[in-house]
Protein backbone atom coordinates (compact mmCIF):
# COMPACT_ATOMS: atom_id res chain seq x y z
CA UNK A 1 0.00 0.00 0.00
CA UNK A 2 1.58 3.42 -1.19
CA UNK A 3 0.62 6.64 -0.32
CA UNK A 4 2.81 10.11 0.47
CA UNK A 5 -0.44 11.81 1.64
CA UNK A 6 0.53 12.80 5.93
CA UNK A 7 3.42 12.46 8.27
CA UNK A 8 5.99 9.91 7.27
CA UNK A 9 7.55 7.92 9.92
CA UNK A 10 10.22 4.91 10.20
CA UNK A 11 9.45 1.93 11.76
CA UNK A 12 12.34 0.23 13.60
CA UNK A 13 10.74 -2.98 13.65
CA UNK A 14 11.94 -6.67 16.25
CA UNK A 15 14.15 -9.06 14.22
CA UNK A 16 11.86 -10.75 11.36
CA UNK A 17 8.89 -8.52 11.88
CA UNK A 18 8.52 -6.46 9.09
CA UNK A 19 5.61 -8.20 7.10
CA UNK A 20 3.71 -8.81 10.50
CA UNK A 21 3.68 -5.02 11.15
CA UNK A 22 3.28 -4.12 7.50
CA UNK A 23 -0.49 -6.58 7.84
CA UNK A 24 -1.14 -4.75 11.04
CA UNK A 25 -0.71 -1.33 9.06
CA UNK A 26 -2.57 -2.69 6.54
CA UNK A 27 -5.74 -3.80 8.44
CA UNK A 28 -5.69 -0.76 10.28
CA UNK A 29 -5.87 1.61 7.11
CA UNK A 30 -2.60 2.86 7.37
CA UNK A 31 -0.35 3.46 4.09
CA UNK A 32 3.04 2.03 4.28
CA UNK A 33 5.85 0.99 2.27
CA UNK A 34 7.98 -2.25 2.89
CA UNK A 35 10.22 -2.74 -0.29
CA UNK A 36 10.93 -6.94 -0.72
CA UNK A 37 13.18 -8.31 -2.90
CA UNK A 38 12.89 -11.94 -3.82
CA UNK A 39 15.87 -14.66 -2.82
CA UNK A 40 16.41 -17.93 -3.45
CA UNK A 41 15.74 -19.62 0.04
CA UNK A 42 17.18 -23.48 0.96
CA UNK A 43 15.16 -24.98 3.67
CA UNK A 44 14.93 -29.07 4.41
CA UNK A 45 16.65 -29.35 1.04
CA UNK A 46 14.10 -27.36 -1.15
CA UNK A 47 14.68 -24.66 -2.96
CA UNK A 48 11.99 -22.17 -2.66
CA UNK A 49 11.84 -18.23 -3.37
CA UNK A 50 10.93 -16.00 -0.40
CA UNK A 51 10.27 -12.21 0.07
CA UNK A 52 13.10 -10.50 2.11
CA UNK A 53 12.71 -6.69 3.35
CA UNK A 54 15.49 -4.51 1.55
CA UNK A 55 16.00 -2.76 4.71
CA UNK A 56 15.91 -5.50 7.30
CA UNK A 57 13.70 -4.21 10.66
CA UNK A 58 12.44 -0.77 8.77
CA UNK A 59 9.15 -0.50 7.15
CA UNK A 60 8.14 3.01 5.98
CA UNK A 61 4.56 4.36 7.07
CA UNK A 62 2.47 7.78 6.67
CA UNK A 63 -0.55 9.39 8.02
CA UNK A 64 -1.47 10.90 11.32
CA UNK A 65 -0.65 11.15 14.63
CA UNK A 66 -3.21 8.89 15.63
CA UNK A 67 -1.50 6.28 12.89
CA UNK A 68 1.57 6.40 14.66
CA UNK A 69 0.18 5.53 18.48
CA UNK A 70 -1.96 2.67 16.28
CA UNK A 71 1.69 1.42 14.88
CA UNK A 72 2.84 1.30 18.25
CA UNK A 73 -0.18 -0.69 19.55
CA UNK A 74 1.21 -3.76 17.04
CA UNK A 75 3.33 -4.94 19.77
CA UNK A 76 6.12 -5.21 16.30
CA UNK A 77 8.38 -1.90 16.90
CA UNK A 78 11.05 -0.97 18.78
CA UNK A 79 10.95 2.74 18.01
CA UNK A 80 9.37 5.17 15.39
CA UNK A 81 11.88 7.29 14.03
CA UNK A 82 10.50 10.98 12.68
CA UNK A 83 10.86 11.45 9.44
CA UNK A 84 13.04 15.46 9.17
CA UNK A 85 12.32 15.93 5.33
CA UNK A 86 9.74 14.59 4.25
CA UNK A 87 10.04 15.53 0.47
CA UNK A 88 13.74 13.78 0.75
CA UNK A 89 12.29 10.48 1.63
CA UNK A 90 9.60 10.02 -0.67
CA UNK A 91 11.89 10.95 -3.70
CA UNK A 92 14.16 8.47 -2.36
CA UNK A 93 11.19 5.56 -1.44
CA UNK A 94 9.96 6.52 -5.32
CA UNK A 95 13.62 5.51 -6.44
CA UNK A 96 13.50 2.40 -4.46
CA UNK A 97 10.42 1.69 -5.97
CA UNK A 98 11.63 2.14 -9.84
CA UNK A 99 14.64 -0.34 -9.22
CA UNK A 100 12.64 -3.10 -7.17
CA UNK A 101 11.25 -4.63 -10.44
CA UNK A 102 14.97 -4.79 -12.39
CA UNK A 103 16.44 -8.53 -12.14
CA UNK A 104 19.52 -8.47 -9.80
CA UNK A 105 18.54 -6.00 -7.37
CA UNK A 106 19.84 -6.46 -3.54
CA UNK A 107 20.22 -4.89 -0.24
CA UNK A 108 23.51 -3.51 0.07
CA UNK A 109 23.67 -1.97 4.13
CA UNK A 110 26.20 1.19 4.45
CA UNK A 111 28.32 -0.02 6.99
CA UNK A 112 31.15 2.02 7.44
CA UNK A 113 33.68 1.49 9.17
CA UNK A 114 33.69 2.65 12.82
CA UNK A 115 29.23 1.84 12.41
CA UNK A 116 27.98 0.11 14.97
CA UNK A 117 25.84 -2.53 13.87
CA UNK A 118 23.81 -6.13 15.15
CA UNK A 119 23.82 -9.37 13.50
CA UNK A 120 20.23 -10.05 13.02
CA UNK A 121 20.18 -13.48 11.57
CA UNK A 122 22.26 -16.86 11.28
CA UNK A 123 24.21 -18.40 14.30
CA UNK A 124 25.85 -15.32 15.56
CA UNK A 125 22.31 -13.64 16.05
CA UNK A 126 21.86 -11.10 18.26
CA UNK A 127 25.55 -10.04 18.97
CA UNK A 128 26.88 -6.66 18.60
CA UNK A 129 29.93 -5.45 17.44
CA UNK A 130 31.62 -2.20 15.64
CA UNK A 131 32.86 -2.76 11.56
CA UNK A 132 36.36 -2.34 10.96
CA UNK A 133 36.34 -3.13 7.24
CA UNK A 134 34.63 -5.05 4.45
CA UNK A 135 35.39 -6.79 1.39
CA UNK A 136 33.85 -9.35 -0.94
CA UNK A 137 30.00 -9.07 0.84
CA UNK A 138 31.65 -9.73 3.87
CA UNK A 139 32.02 -7.41 6.61
CA UNK A 140 34.47 -7.83 9.58
CA UNK A 141 32.96 -6.49 12.69
CA UNK A 142 34.76 -6.51 16.26
CA UNK A 143 33.29 -7.53 19.21
CA UNK A 144 35.08 -5.88 21.91
CA UNK A 145 35.38 -6.18 25.72
CA UNK A 146 35.80 -1.96 26.40
CA UNK A 147 37.00 -2.79 30.16
CA UNK A 148 40.50 -4.55 28.89
CA UNK A 149 40.35 -2.09 25.69
CA UNK A 150 39.89 -5.68 23.40
CA UNK A 151 38.62 -7.81 21.19
CA UNK A 152 38.21 -10.35 18.78
CA UNK A 153 37.32 -10.00 14.76
CA UNK A 154 34.68 -11.56 12.79
CA UNK A 155 33.89 -11.83 9.06
CA UNK A 156 29.96 -12.01 8.60
CA UNK A 157 28.41 -11.85 5.72
CA UNK A 158 27.13 -7.83 5.31
CA UNK A 159 23.43 -8.85 4.69
CA UNK A 160 23.00 -10.31 7.63
CA UNK A 161 24.19 -6.82 9.73
CA UNK A 162 21.32 -4.42 10.62
CA UNK A 163 23.50 -0.80 12.15
CA UNK A 164 22.18 0.40 15.52
CA UNK A 165 20.97 3.23 15.78
CA UNK A 166 22.84 5.47 18.57
CA UNK A 167 19.88 5.13 21.33
CA UNK A 168 19.82 1.70 20.60
CA UNK A 169 23.40 1.04 21.82
CA UNK A 170 26.98 2.49 22.73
Amino acid sequence: MWTSNGQWWVAHTKSRAEKAFAWDLSRRNIGYFLPLIKRISIHGGKRRQVLHPVFPSYVFFCGSNEDRYQSLLTGHLFQVLVVRDRQELIDQLQAIQRVLSFPGIQSYPILSPGRWCRVCAGALAGLEGKVVGEANGNSRIVIEVSMLGQGVAVEVDSCLLEPILSSDSH
